[in-house]
């Protein structure tokens, strides 16, 4: 068994580490990964799964700027391997959404597997530009409000920028 509860300042070593874990150091040349470089994530927007006593998943939530209106980027997702399929992702996304839905933040994207994040309610979104390489199948956005997605459309970048990071040639700095 498991539980949900916020991420503490405490849980972030343990949640590097299970990302390493999930996704290796090939993760850092992802651009969805870039967009995070320099960022702290969105504050309360944080989760993990805990099972007898030890980290089974983590997902977090980050600011961006799509064109000139705002959105969150969900991820990493990271559930530890032997407890895939248990409904820990799903969980977590889910109090994700919901708190950022409270909260009111009104759209979240990301670049993920369309079947898996269908089930808590992203669909396939048109217009939004990444940098660098993606899959432009894999853009999925989710509305947390009447018109959330209305009007994101644009290149995604970093919507602030909260330490100094050298990857202004990447195209990905805050918005102008």
């Amino acid at each position: 068994m498991w539980e949900i509860r916020a991420e503490r300042p405490d849980d972030g070593a343990a949640i590097e580490a299970l990302v390493e874990k999930c996704f290796g150091p090939g993760r850092f040349a992802k651009s969805a990964y870039r967009l995070r470089e320099g960022v702290d994530p969105e504050q309360g927007l944080g989760f993990i799964a805990i099972g007898n006593g030890a980290l089974r998943g983590s997902v977090r939530f980050w600011p961006v700027a799509v064109g000139p209106a705002r959105a969150l980027l969900l991820g990493p997702l990271a559930v530890e391997v032997l407890e895939r399929g248990r409904g820990i992702g799903a969980a977590l996304m889910q109090m994700g959404i919901d708190t950022a839905r409270a909260r009111g933040h009104r759209a979240i994207i990301l670049v993920g597997d369309p079947p898996y994040y269908a089930r808590v309610g992203f669909a396939p979104v048109k217009g939004i530009v990444f940098p660098g390489p993606v899959d432009r199948a894999r853009i999925l956005g989710l509305a947390l409000a009447g018109g959330g997605l209305d009007g994101l459309a644009g290149k995604v970048c970093r919507a602030r920028i909260d330490h100094p990071v050298c990857a202004d040639g990447a195209g990905l700095g805050g918005p102008a």
